[in-house]
């Protein structure tokens, strides 16, 4: 499975953003996609993970402000990021789960500052 994550850029607080991931490749049975994050200086976190249908998980430090949703025909998962803040700041990856292997894409930055 690749994964091609894009919709990174720069932003002022308060903005938002929209990421995007295609998957590629060997696709079948992908359970779960999702998003983490990784600051500089932290360790990756997760934001959100979505099975596409009632299975959603939100990090406590996004949940009201972002929202996951996948696309299952496209093979696409997709990050609507409100109300940025500075600490949004990171390396955004997303990433798949086939079976019990995990996929990772490349990252794409988002950077939140005036």
């Amino acid at each position: 499975v690749q994964l091609q994550a894009s919709g990174g850029g720069l932003v002022q607080p308060g903005g938002s953003l929209r990421l995007s991931c295609a998957a590629s490749g060997s696709i079948f049975r992908i359970n779960f996609m999702g998003w983490y994050r990784k600051a500089p200086g932290k360790q990756r976190e997760l934001v959100a993970l979505t099975n596409g249908g009632d299975g959603t998980t939100y990090a406590d430090s996004v949940k009201g402000r972002f929202t996951i949703s996948r696309d299952g025909a496209k093979n696409m998962v997709f990050l609507q990021m409100t109300s940025l803040k500075p600490e949004d700041t990171a390396l955004y990856y997303c990433n798949a789960l086939q079976g019990s292997t995990i996929f990772w894409g490349q990252g794409t930055l988002v950077t939140v500052s005036s």
